[in-house]
């Protein structure tokens, strides 16, 4: 069964950074786009970034310059790195992979981030 798991989240200080990660347990994970999604209480789901299969980048206005992500095939996984990190980070994170042949659509579990002093 294809499963997407976060991990990396947890409770950081204004201005602090964080690392998540969306491991994978697929068959040729380089087939698969994937993207980071967030949702605070309250709100709805948001965009955060997004990785191609080819690497290609894409972020929210709302974290450009601070986030990055970043993917390691060989690993089955996306990175999220976390810089800067403001209180109206604080929400829910997921991942989510999508195959390019559309057979697949998986998301992850979520891994809560905080950012509180």
């Amino acid at each position: 069964q294809v499963q997407l798991v976060e991990s990396g989240g947890g409770l950081v200080q204004p201005g602090g950074s964080l690392r998540l990660s969306c491991a994978a347990s697929v068959t040729f994970f380089s087939i698969y786009a994937v993207d980071w999604y967030r949702r605070a209480p309250g709100e709805q789901r948001e965009l955060v970034a997004a990785i191609s299969t080819g690497g290609i980048a894409n972020y929210a206005d709302s974290v450009k310059g601070r986030f990055t992500i970043s993917r390691d095939n060989a690993k089955n996984t996306v990175y999220l790195q976390m810089n800067s990190l403001k209180p109206e980070d604080t929400a829910v994170y997921y991942c989510n992979a999508k195959s390019i042949d559309g057979r697949f659509d998986i998301w992850g579990q979520g891994t809560q981030v905080t950012v509180s002093s």
